[in-house]
């Protein structure tokens, strides 16, 4: 069993701040589960596989310049890694966009099993 780490979390955030899909892809578990914070359901839109989770990182990717995840704050458990970050997205006609959002990730062997992410942003 793979220990959860800060540093194993502080490397996921790395390749999603690379906006790196192949990166990013490789920290999920293939039967991840990722669940958006907008959607019909009280969890937001579910989305699930790493195939399908692919898809939706990669689609982010391709549509903003870059995107990134300052953390403000992480909070490490056996399971479980609890991070505060500030998102800005520049996107390709040059504005930016920047929400607050909490990520829950669970982990299992050195794998994200689920992502469960929660934001704030401009109206």
């Amino acid at each position: 069993m793979t220990k959860l780490t800060r540093e194993l979390v502080d490397a996921v955030g790395n390749a999603f701040n690379a906006n790196d899909i192949d990166a990013v892809m490789q920290y999920f578990a293939p039967d991840a589960t990722f669940d958006h914070a907008v959607g019909p359901e009280a969890h937001g839109v579910r989305f699930e596989g790493a195939d399908v989770i692919r898809g939706v990182f990669a689609g982010l990717f391709d549509k903003v310049e870059n995107v990134h995840w300052e953390t403000l704050d992480c909070a490490v458990t056996d399971t479980k890694a609890y991070c505060e970050y500030l998102r800005t997205a520049r996107h390709k006609d040059s504005t930016t966009e920047e929400c607050l959002s909490v990520d829950i990730l669970t982990f299992k062997d050195g794998l994200i099993t689920h992502k469960d992410t929660y934001y704030k942003q401009r109206t």
